[in-house]
């Protein structure tokens, strides 16, 4: 008799401006499939580095630079993310940034996205970001995100319509308001069906062995109001 097929709901809470986010997400797919027999559906939840930003965003360098007080320590931080993202096959071009913009209309339509499915969303989140840090686009644009939604698979019109009013920011407020509540201080967070958190950009092997054991359990029913 075959087994059943596992599976496992894997919630990310990153936020699209995030390096170490993008870096978790490739190291993510690395992970999922490196583990064929489970079958691992992601969500992608908000997180904001910096809601405090306009919506109209700020001036990337002086923003950096008033965040981390020198551009030597900017350069280096830099570098250091930019080898590690050419290991997972990211081209980050940090100098092709011009705009730190505020991340909450690209929450609002990630939400909308996961109306469409896990694969939409999903489609959706990686753009995001290409988009920021291969491509230096604003993705506090609206125009920039309506077409990255378009891309994805959704209906670009009426993300277009849905952007131009607030739909939704309050709950997408909410989500993050609650990911702080949980103690998530820092992004990528990985919350594997809903319980055991893995904080960090771990890399693809913890990751894996993280879905194989949670996945295991879960078939055991060792999960069950645990």
């Amino acid at each position: 008799m075959t087994a059943p097929q596992q599976s496992l709901t894997v919630d990310v809470v990153s936020d699209v401006v995030c390096p170490w986010c993008f870096i978790g997400q490739k190291r993510l797919d690395k992970a999922v499939a490196a583990v064929p027999d489970v079958d691992v559906e992601i969500r992608w939840r908000p997180f904001q580095l910096d809601p405090t930003i306009p919506p109209e965003g700020k001036d990337r360098q002086e923003y950096m630079l008033a965040k981390f007080g020198s551009a030597d320590r900017l350069r280096e931080m830099h570098s250091r993310i930019k080898e590690l993202g050419a290991v997972e096959g990211i081209d980050f071009d940090f100098g092709g940034i011009t705009m730190s913009p505020n991340t909450l209309d690209a929450h609002r339509v990630l939400r909308w996205a996961s109306a469409s499915g896990a694969e939409v969303q999903g489609r959706l989140a990686r753009r995001f970001f290409q988009l920021y840090f291969e491509e230096g686009k604003n993705i506090g644009d609206h125009a920039v995100l309506v077409e990255a939604a378009g891309e994805a698979g959704m209906d670009a019109p009426v993300v277009a319509a849905m952007l131009a009013t607030d739909a939704d920011s309050e709950a997408v407020a909410g989500e993050v308001a609650t990911a702080s509540r949980m103690g998530i201080t820092g992004v990528p967070c990985f919350l594997f069906e809903g319980k055991y958190a893995v904080m960090g950009a771990q890399d693809t092997d913890t990751l894996a062995d993280a879905i194989r054991q949670i996945a295991a359990a879960k078939a055991r029913g060792e999960l069950a109001g645990g």
